[in-house]
């Protein structure tokens, strides 16, 4: 189901996914996932198309910096860019901080078929068995609850305890709040 070596930039392999290296023919479906209005929903604001690069760049860097990442997401036999999904090491100060999240972004006509959970699965057998990870979180604002749907889907649990205020979002946001969910290597054994 993974491995790092499995070809054409291909990290990990689903039924019906590729999770993969980015390539730059990935940068425009990329943007335009970012510039809409129901995809950024639950972010602070939608990207421009020069954003959009900004964010693949630092993605980019984080992923060579680290050794895994957001992936590209494609759709296996179309080579079809959906989104992206993986794992990265969280970069603010809270207090289940320092971790490793898992997190996937989709573009609205790749919703409702499963490819979010079906990545993220993949991701999360990655990050416990391929990279030894004890835990890995996830968070989104309160009201995205497709997100939380998929975090449920996968596993995860939440204590309502943990929810926070997410320090990279203004004070008085509507999008401030955040809920998080956790998963432990024992319980995805389990």
């Amino acid at each position: 189901m993974y491995g790092r070596d499995m070809g054409d930039g291909v990290v990990l392999r689903t039924e019906r996914l590729l999770v993969r290296e980015w390539r730059a023919e990935d940068r425009g479906p990329f943007a335009e996932l970012n510039a809409d209005p129901e995809v950024m929903e639950h972010f602070p604001a939608v990207l421009t198309r020069a954003e959009s690069d900004v964010l693949a760049d630092r993605i980019e860097s984080r992923m060579a910096e680290d050794g895994f990442g957001f992936w590209a997401l494609e759709v296996a036999g179309s080579g079809e860019f959906v989104g992206f999904t993986g794992m990265a090491r969280t970069r603010f100060d809270s207090h289940f901080t320092p971790a490793v999240e898992i997190g996937w972004r989709l573009g609205r006509r790749s919703w409702g078929r499963g490819y979010a959970s079906e990545a993220a699965r993949a991701a999360l057998a990655y990050g416990f068995t391929g990279l030894g990870l004890d835990e890995i979180v996830s968070f989104t604002a309160v009201g995205n609850v497709r997100s939380q749907a998929v975090m449920r889907r996968i596993g995860m649990l939440r204590d309502p305890e943990d929810d926070f205020e997410h320090p990279l979002v203004p004070e008085g946001h509507p999008l401030r709040r955040h809920v998080l969910y956790r998963l432990t290597a024992g319980q995805w054994k389990a």
